[in-house]
């Protein structure tokens, strides 16, 4: 590293100035708020256009083209981004640092610099706070930075910026391979539950299936201990991970009809997140005692002529789903309630058809989860490369 110098971040920066809007309060300016830069393509993907009279009291910070932002609220969300251009002039919050090079620094190379896992683990040591985790302007200053000339550090610029848009495109790619893979499957839910064939048949679920509230309980309940699946045990998952529960403590004895079987399905019924309503799982092998929380509803078979399965697969359908979630009742939280599963149209083939079904249906989730898996491996691959690229070209090795 001949000829790198080192020192506080803090002198190399030029001073930047604010503003205060209310006091030209019919002026215009664009308003980069803490939300505006993407942590994905680390660029500011939106403005709001406002007046001095209608700006939030962050809005304080003068930016100029090719200044670097970076949040110090919640730092290690990673929201950095060079401004550009076309936002010479406009206001950002104050809940970013605005660090303007001096000549001797290439505004790019501090740009990545601000990647390094040196600086960005100093300021996840340094966040303070539990809700809204942050970092002083004054602590970002007074971290050391290390530089060569500045044709070096345009050397090492041009470099990661063809690596990294290389980086890029490739991470796109496997994105949309990825989205790609999981629609895959989805898609072939939706043919075949929306053909018909001989034999077919619909019915509503609570024609062949009694349901049941899950239990609630209290922190000063005093009864029997047992496992229980709650609303984040669902996640993506057709299985309910039985392996894995947290136990609560009822209020006295629990009833065996609270009790979960094998074969029950269990339903979301009621979330903040309207998109969580409907979600299914199916119970497999139970050996301990295991009930399920009041936000939850239980659906049990009552005969032979559906497998819990093929009824399990057509509940996660897009179809099934939407029209659960289009069910949900209330303004803040929406709730599903037994009447409407009991209303839900199930179409429903001979038994041999349901496994034939299932078969297929599963086969297909299989390949579609190797070709997710690889996707995601490269993923990680490409965010393991820019690291490496990183800690080569700050430590003078690239």
């Amino acid at each position: 590293m001949k000829g790198w110098e080192t020192t506080t971040l803090g002198e190399v920066l030029q001073k930047t100035d604010t503003i205060n809007p209310l006091q030209a309060p019919q002026a215009e300016f664009d308003y980069i708020d803490v939300s505006s830069i993407s942590n994905a393509t680390f660029q500011i993907e939106e403005t709001q256009r406002l007046t001095g009279k209608d700006a939030p009291s962050r809005a304080r910070r003068l930016v100029k083209a090719n200044d670097i932002l970076f949040a110090t609220v919640r730092p290690t969300l990673l929201r950095i981004a060079v401004v550009p251009d076309y936002l010479d002039g406009q206001v950002c919050s104050t809940g970013y640092f605005v660090l303007r090079p001096k000549k001797e620094i290439d505004h790019r190379f501090l740009f990545y610099w601000l990647f390094t896992e040196g600086f960005m683990g100093k300021m996840e040591s340094l966040q303070k706070g539990a809700s809204y985790p942050a970092v002083t302007d004054g602590e970002v200053r007074a971290q050391l930075i290390r530089f060569p000339p500045l044709p070096e550090q345009r050397r090492i610029v041009a470099i990661l910026d063809e690596a990294f848009g290389g980086i890029a495109a490739a991470k796109a790619k496997a994105e949309k391979n990825l989205q790609n893979a999981r629609a895959l499957f989805e898609s072939h839910l939706q043919s075949v539950f929306s053909r018909r064939g001989e034999g077919w048949m619909e019915k509503a679920l609570g024609e062949f299936a009694t349901f049941r509230n899950g239990i609630n309980f209290t922190k000063s309940s005093r009864g029997e201990t047992v496992k229980i699946v709650g609303v984040k045990d669902f996640q993506q998952s057709f299985w309910a991970p039985l392996h894995d529960l947290a136990t609560v403590t009822t209020d006295g004895a629990l009833p065996e009809s609270d009790l979960l079987k094998e074969n029950d399905l269990l339903f979301v019924r009621s979330n903040g997140n309207m998109e969580l309503i409907g979600r299914c799982l199916l119970i497999g092998k139970v050996t301990d005692k295991i009930t399920h929380s009041g936000f939850t509803i239980r659906a049990r078979l009552n005969g032979a002529g559906v497998s819990a399965r093929y009824l399990c697969h057509f509940l996660k359908s897009s179809l099934a789903r939407r029209k659960m979630i289009d069910s949900g009742i209330g303004t803040n939280i929406k709730s599903l309630n037994q009447t409407t599963l009991s209303a839900l149209a199930i179409p429903i083939p001979p038994i041999a058809e349901q496994e034939t079904v299932v078969d297929l249906l599963e086969s297909v989730d299989a390949e579609t989860q190797r070709l997710a898996s690889i996707c995601e491996r490269k993923l990680a691959a490409l965010e393991a490369l820019k690291k490496s690229l990183l800690d080569q070209a700050f430590s003078g090795k690239l």
